[in-house]
């Protein structure tokens, strides 16, 4: 048995999200505020807090209709009219879809949810839905607190005022009272319909009780995990200080406890309790025997009076009950050196807490411990749940790099580390929401679900879907293993940015960072830059586009004849020798159509993607003017900047050969020398970006226009999008 894909609807900023499940690890990715946590939050409400739902969960735009609802239930004077269904809320209320994928085999698992008399297995949706439990109760009291509120402010108000009591609506209702009224029901959907959104009649009635009990255990690491640290007096995280010694007094009392349930083993330590305990006690005895005789002198005890008795408790649990119980050694040839647990690092007591937690909740699962009465034989096992959900938010939180990658590749591996699990039969689903590219980079790229945020329509919330990269990566083509391959050489932080730049070398992955800085207002933004040349780029076409992720393609014309490279130039027939340029966008081969191409025409026409490529520059030199065609971002940097290049002292290799180039009075010679220098065998391009940068301050040159271009386009998108976010939530707030 196994979980197929949740389908999340009207919960914050995922008002219709579906998310397929990997058969073992799933790892949500994704920008800041794209929705991983949401819908990390939304299991972890419908499965196991569901007493703590608020107002705010709902999707935001929703209340609108919601309080239409509202409206229309103190509009309406004739009561008979009134419309308390479930209906009109259906599409406003949060839900959660569950399908499972259950065996012929694992039915009598499920016998409590079987849809109809005919199904022997397969796909079997349930559906969660967080609604009033009592439409009557909810209109009643609503009803009569609007009203009084209203007829009081009507009887105090002058007529200028505006002044309202609560509740002023409905939302303003519920924010204070919406445990009071919605619970979440259980409905069993139509497997026949499972690809396609189903809606409830009044035939489907809920299903009594936790579908879920028995049938799927549920653990969760959450994302705030307080540890104690050496300057902290403790006060700080007080009775929610999670650390491992919390954590191995709790795991020792519900499976290890001598006192539970003893065995044969057990008897020898609990006869040295006992034994410690009858020598503790006489020594209490005699210790307050003076003390004690000298309440005689009181009359105590007296007639009827009880006699005073010391009797010590020897609990084993309680031992561990101290800063101290875990100890970390210094030196293993020497014992006598050791630290409380609280003076090692944070990442170390975050890497020990989780696997230990996993470790509990495996164990848990299998029964192992004292406090379950049967052994370990799999024929004992009654009780077990057929699928193990573990929910596992931000786990990269005080981890560093390295750690991180160690984490994600044994933590499946902790789960399953049981012989009764080996046979199969139980499964085990991991889900993990992160903002670590290392963790990401770990992890196979097919597991990745990539959460896409949604520009919002005017006057609405914007919301997120989720992107199933199996469906990208999980194609066998050259395209889909050079990305893979790609990705795991270099970098995975696309999956967190809020735009890439796709570079064509390494001087230009060293120079963009200080335009970017020095020339735009994009430093607020996380922005990966990646180096691929431009022959390259366009491979990257399906994950870029199936992300749809704003993309700005910083590449170079390569003009060619025939299929020897040539310095560029107008109306020669020349061509791109560029594979972006021709086959992704604009998806034009002639140099001449390029040189001329208008600014709209080199962004995608379906997805947020711009090509950047160099354009004709007019350069003076004296009262000369002359009209130039670059080759490579070099070449246009240089003669953007030729009154900077010309005063730099002498260079070497590639960096040389462009400063005497623009030393050249002619334009048209020093464009040429400038090409020649570029093509010659043996330049060096990163070498010409750190020799500039031995002799330069980058920030004191002028991008060049093209690039500039380019990143004023994705300015205007990132900005625009980030501000249109902050419209909305005032506009309807």
């Amino acid at each position: 048995m196994k979980i197929e894909f949740v389908n999340i609807q009207n919960f914050r900023r995922l008002k219709d999200c579906k998310i397929d499940f990997s058969e073992k690890e799933t790892v949500f990715v994704g920008a800041n505020n794209s929705g991983k946590t949401t819908a990390m939050d939304a299991m972890i409400l419908f499965f196991k807090a569901r007493n703590k739902f608020t107002s705010r969960d709902f999707t935001l735009s929703n209340w609108k209709e919601i309080n239409s609802i509202g409206n229309s239930w103190i509009d309406e004077t004739d009561k008979n009219n009134l419309d308390l269904s479930i209906d009109k809320w259906e599409d406003n209320i949060p839900t959660l879809d569950i399908w499972l994928k259950v065996n012929q085999d694992e039915i009598h698992y499920v016998n409590h949810l079987i849809p109809t008399l005919d199904w022997d297995g397969g796909s079997l949706g349930v559906r969660l839905r967080f609604e009033p439990h009592d439409m009557n109760e909810l209109y009643k009291e609503f009803y009569l607190d609007f009203s009084n509120s209203k007829s009081v402010v009507e009887r105090s108000k002058k007529k200028e005022d505006n002044f309202k009591l609560w509740p002023k609506n409905l939302w303003d209702f519920l924010e204070k009272k919406i445990n009071n009224f919605f619970v979440v029901k259980t409905y069993l959907l139509n497997p026949a319909l499972r690809d396609t959104p189903q809606k409830l009649t009044q035939n489907n009635i809920p299903i009594e009780g936790d579908a879920f009990n028995g049938l799927i255990k549920v653990d969760i690491i959450n994302a705030q995990r307080g540890f104690s640290d050496v300057n902290s007096d403790g006060s700080e995280t007080g009775s929610n200080l999670k650390n491992l010694s919390s954590q191995l007094r709790s795991y020792y009392d519900k499976h290890l406890n001598p006192s539970v349930n003893p065995t044969d083993d057990d008897i020898e330590a609990l006869k040295a309790i006992q034994s410690a305990k009858e020598i503790f006690d006489k020594n209490l005895k005699d210790s307050f025997k003076l003390s004690l005789d000298e309440l005689k002198f009181l009359n105590y005890p007296g007639l009827g009076s009880p006699n005073i008795n010391l009797s010590s408790k020897f609990d084993t649990v309680e031992t561990l009950n101290h800063d101290s119980s875990v100890q970390y050694y210094l030196n293993e040839d020497d014992n006598e050196l050791s630290l409380p647990e609280k003076y090692n690092g944070l990442g170390y007591q975050n890497l020990i807490s989780m696997i230990f937690k996993l470790i509990r909740f495996r164990d848990e699962w299998m029964q192992i411990g004292k406090s379950f009465k049967n052994d370990n034989k799999e024929s004992d096992k009654k009780g077990f749940e057929p699928l193990h959900l573990v929910l596992i938010e931000e786990p990269e939180a005080h981890l560093h790099a390295q750690v991180q990658q160690v984490f994600i590749k044994e933590a499946y591996k902790v789960l399953r580390n049981n012989e009764i699990l080996k046979n199969g039969k139980f499964t085990t689903q991991l889900i993990i929401s992160t903002h670590s590219n290392h963790i990401a980079h770990e992890i196979n790229f097919t597991s990745l679900r990539y959460f896409k945020r949604k520009k919002a329509a005017s006057g609405i919330i914007s919301t997120s879907t989720v992107v199933n990269l199996s469906e990208t990566f999980g194609i066998d083509n050259e395209t889909t293993r050079f990305a893979i391959r790609y990705l795991k050489t270099t970098h995975c932080d696309l999956f967190f940015a809020d735009a890439v730049i796709i570079v064509e070398g390494p001087a230009e992955r060293m120079l963009i960072p200080y335009f970017i800085k020095h020339h735009t207002k994009l430093t607020s933004c996380y922005i990966s830059i990646l180096e691929i040349g431009g022959s390259h780029a366009h491979t990257l076409k399906p994950l870029i586009e199936n992300l749809e992720i704003i993309t700005l393609v910083i590449t170079d014309l390569d003009s060619i004849s025939g299929k020897t490279k040539i310095q560029p130039e107008k109306s020669k027939g020349y061509n791109t020798g560029n594979d972006t340029l021709k086959k992704w966008i604009p998806c034009k081969n002639a140099l001449d159509e390029l040189l001329e191409l208008p600014l709209g025409e080199k962004e995608h026409i379906s997805f947020p993607i711009r090509v950047a490529y160099q354009i004709p520059l007019v350069v003076n030199e004296g009262t000369n003017s002359e009209a130039i065609y670059p080759y490579t971002f070099e070449d246009s940097l240089v003669m953007e900047n030729k009154l900077i290049f010309k005063d730099l002292p002498n260079g070497i290799g590639l960096l040389g050969n462009m400063i005497d180039a623009s030393r050249q009075t002619d334009i048209k010679q020093s464009a040429k020398e400038m090409y020649e220098a570029i093509t010659a065998k043996g330049a060096k391009k990163a070498e010409f970006a750190l020799e500039l940068f031995y002799f330069e301050e980058p920030n004191k040159l002028n991008c060049p226009k093209y690039i500039k271009e380019g990143l004023d386009w994705l300015e205007e998108k990132l900005v625009s999008k980030k501000d249109g976010l902050v419209n909305i939530v005032k506009n309807q707030l």
